[in-house]
C-alpha cells in the first residue's frame, strides 16, 4: 500500500513548517528511517526520515513551500506500485499529523469530493467555487492561516491569475532600469519575482545601482511572525523591579577562587538566576502554566527556556526538569546547550515545549527591557547586567551590586499582583543566595 509523507509536529504550536529540501528525488528507493527531507520551522531545521520503504513515487509540495502541519508532501509507493497522483495541495486535520506520522492509502484529488483531503478554504469560498466552476487549488488565499475565502474565488473568477509578485529590491532595480516585469517568471517562493530574476533579464547591472540586501528568510522570519503573532495575540504587561545581589556576586566570586565544579563549568550569575526561577516557580504554578486553545495547563516540572543569541537570530533551548537539578548541573547543561544552539546541534526536544523563558541581555551593556512572550508559555523573565552603584545599607553609604529584572507576563492568564509577588519571591533569592538551601 501507498504511504503517505505528511508534514509533522515539532511541539505542540506548530500550525506550520517550510519544507526546505528533499534529500530524494522522485522514483529514488527510499529506506525506512533513512533521512528524506528538511522541515524548517521558527526553532531549528530538522531532519525528517522515512516512515516505509519503497520508491518515492510523488513529490507533492515542492522545497521551499510553507504548509500546515498534516499537508500531504508527498507519496511512498511500493516497488511496481502505481497509486493515483495527487493533484493540489492536500491537508490533514492536525491532531491526524503527530511528529513522523504517516497514513497508508493515496488521498483523493482536491477535485474529488474525498473527506479525507482537503483545500483550507471557508464554506463560503468552497459554495462559490462549486457554482463557479473554480479550481480552489489554483486560487491564491489571504484569509487567517492560509484559507480561501469568498473574495478570493471572486477575485480569481473576475481577474484570472494574479500577476507574479516581485520584491522590494526586485522591483527597484526593475524601476531604475525601466524594465517591464509583466513577461518575467518569478522564481521564489510562490513564483514571486526576486532581485536574481530581475539581473538576469537585465544582464549584468552595474554593482552601484543595486541596493545591498539580506534575505527576510528563514529564522529572522520565522522570528519575526511568532513575535508579531506573540505581541498581537496576548495581553502582555512588563513589570521591573531593582534587585541588591552584592551576597549573590560576592557568592559567585567565592566558588570561581574555590575552582568549583572544575575547568569545565564556571558558574555564572545568569545560572544563579536560572536556580533561582526554577525554585521560585513551583511557588507559584500559574506562573508556569501554558495557554493552549480553552485551557491554562499548570505544569508540575519547570522546563526551562534560555534564549541564546545567534548570528541570524535567537534561539530558546529548555533545561528540563530545571526545578529538580543543582546549580551545577544547570550551569553544565547550561553551557552545553548554548554550545550546540552555536554549532547547530540541537535536537527538536531540546527547543520545544517550555514553561518558562529567561532571556539575558546583561552582556551587552543593558539594565532593563522588555522581553516578548514566547507562545504558549505566561511568562518571560528579562536579565539585566549586573552594575555598581553607591547606596544606603542598613543606615550606612556603600558600593552596591544591582540587577533589573523585567517580568512580562499574559495578562490573560495572571494578574499583576500574583506576577509582583513572583518577582518580589525571585528578588529575595537573589538577595540571599542561602534561601537556596531551604528552597
Amino acid at each position: 500500500m501507498a504511504i503517505e509523507i505528511k508534514m509533522p509536529r515539532f511541539g505542540l504550536t506548530m500550525k506550520q513548517g517550510k519544507l526546505s529540501k528533499w534529500l530524494k528525488k522522485e522514483g529514488e528507493r527510499v529506506r525506512k528511517g533513512e533521512p528524506l527531507f528538511e522541515v524548517e520551522t521558527e526553532k531549528i531545521t530538522n531532519v525528517v526520515q522515512s516512515v516505509g520503504s519503497g520508491i518515492l513515487f510523488q513529490i507533492v509540495v515542492p522545497a521551499g513551500r510553507t504548509v500546515p502541519v498534516g499537508t500531504v508532501l508527498g507519496i511512498l509507493a511500493e516497488e511496481g506500485e502505481r497509486p493515483e497522483r495527487i493533484e493540489g495541495i492536500q491537508v490533514r486535520p492536525a491532531e491526524e499529523a503527530p511528529m513522523a506520522a504517516a497514513a497508508s492509502g493515496a488521498a483523493p484529488s482536491a477535485g474529488s469530493g474525498g473527506k479525507e483531503g482537503y483545500i483550507q478554504a471557508t464554506p463560503a469560498a468552497k459554495r462559490l467555487a462549486k457554482e463557479l466552476g473554480v479550481d480552489l487549488s489554483r486560487v491564491p488565499a489571504t484569509g487567517r492561516e492560509g484559507r480561501v475565502t469568498e473574495e478570493d474565488v471572486r477575485r480569481y473568477h473576475a481577474h484570472g491569475p494574479p500577476r507574479p509578485k516581485i520584491t522590494p529590491v526586485a522591483a527597484e532595480i526593475a524601476l531604475k532600469a525601466g524594465l517591464d516585469v509583466s513577461a518575467l517568471t518569478g522564481t521564489g517562493e510562490g513564483g514571486k519575482i526576486t532581485k536574481e530574476d530581475v539581473e538576469r533579464a537585465l544582464g549584468s547591472a552595474p554593482p552601484a545601482a543595486r541596493p545591498r540586501s539580506i534575505p527576510f528568510s528563514g529564522m529572522r522570519r520565522a522570528i519575526a511572525e511568532r513575535m508579531h503573532a506573540s505581541l498581537h495575540d496576548a495581553a502582555q504587561l512588563t513589570l521591573f523591579t531593582e534587585v541588591d545581589v552584592t551576597e549573590m556576586a560576592a557568592f559567585l566570586d567565592s566558588l570561581r577562587q574555590q575552582g568549583a565544579g572544575g575547568e569545565a563549568v564556571r558558574v555564572s550569575a545568569n545560572d544563579m538566576v536560572l536556580l533561582a526561577v526554577s525554585r521560585v516557580l513551583r511557588q507559584f504554578p500559574i506562573l508556569n502554566s501554558t495557554l493552549v486553545e480553552e485551557e491554562i495547563l499548570l505544569h508540575d516540572r519547570v522546563d526551562l527556556g534560555m534564549a541564546v543569541a545567534l548570528s541570524d537570530g535567537l534561539i530558546v533551548p529548555k533545561i528540563r526538569n530545571a526545578d529538580r537539578k543543582s546549580l551545577l548541573e544547570i550551569a553544565r547543561e547550561a553551557r552545553e546547550l548554548a554550545r550546540k544552539a552555536r554549532e547547530g546541534a540541537l535536537t527538536p526536544d531540546e527547543v520545544v515545549d517550555g514553561t518558562f523563558t529567561v532571556t539575558n541581555l546583561g552582556a551587552f551593556g543593558v539594565d532593563g527591557f522588555t522581553p516578548v512572550l514566547n507562545p504558549p508559555e505566561t511568562a518571560v523573565l528579562g536579565v539585566g547586567r549586573i552594575v555598581e552603584k553607591p547606596a544606603v545599607h542598613r543606615g550606612r553609604i556603600e558600593v552596591r551590586s544591582f540587577m533589573t529584572l523585567s517580568l512580562t507576563i499574559d495578562h490573560r492568564v495572571v494578574d499583576g499582583a500574583p506576577a509582583a509577588e513572583f518577582l518580589q519571591a525571585l528578588a529575595r533569592h537573589l538577595t540571599h543566595p542561602t534561601l537556596f538551601l531551604v528552597s
